[in-house]
């Protein structure tokens, strides 16, 4: 095999294309599933069954179905009765409503996590509902998760390759596309697993850092 430096030149134009869309993807995609993984949090602590009932028997679907599948679904299903986006903000809205279900899960182990000494204290200050989280509850779980959430990030930063399946061009969509017109894959290739590490890698280390500062 001979690595021709060339090949890795002239795809570095597609490869930023597809770096600035990954990135994209991951922090929307990450925007929206700390957001809507708070609101799944939330509900299922909502004193009306008919309130956390529906929340868990969709977050579980969720859940329990392929990221795959629900891309599909949306990309091309929805368009049927209607509703269609661009192939970005769909698998940007896929991304960030699959790993809600799991940032939710993280949210309710932070906030169960919480004495309930301090639940206790801001009844007894007579705080309301909205200040009890935002001011006691939240910033206690938050401390407690946020490594668990930057494990999720890294992991959605490694799933934005499926977007390809709807189009999106994102990095490996990009030397897909580059290596058939050049027929050359292995710098294409190469170039993209490169930058997922150089991504990844310090964003593990982070996380880790992290970790042992909240811990210790």
């Amino acid at each position: 095999m001979n690595w021709d430096w060339s090949a890795v030149w002239d795809f570095l134009p597609r490869f930023a294309d597809g770096l600035l869309v990954t990135l994209q993807v991951l922090v929307l995609g990450s925007l929206l599933a700390f957001s809507l993984g708070l609101v799944w949090a939330a509900a299922f602590r909502a004193p009306s069954r008919w309130v956390r009932w529906p929340v868990h028997v969709f977050t579980e679907f969720i859940r329990t179905t392929p990221l795959l599948v629900q891309l599909f679904f949306l990309f091309f299903v929805l368009p049927e009765w209607g509703v269609q986006f661009s192939a970005l903000v769909t698998g940007t809205f896929a991304i960030g409503l699959h790993y809600s279900t799991y940032t939710a899960q993280v949210y309710r182990a932070g906030i169960d996590a919480v004495p309930a000494g301090q639940w206790e204290a801001a009844t007894a200050l007579s705080l309301p509902a909205h200040r009890t989280w935002t001011a006691v509850i939240l910033p206690q779980a938050l401390r407690r998760v946020a490594p668990a959430l930057g494990n999720y990030v890294i992991a959605m930063l490694k799933d934005t390759p499926i977007l390809m399946a709807i189009g999106v061009l994102e990095m490996l969509q990009q030397a897909r596309l580059q290596s058939a017109v050049t027929f050359q894959y292995t710098e294409p290739l190469t170039v993209v697993g490169v930058a997922f590490i150089l991504i990844a890698y310090p964003a593990s280390l982070l996380v880790r850092a992290l970790e042992r500062r909240l811990v210790h």
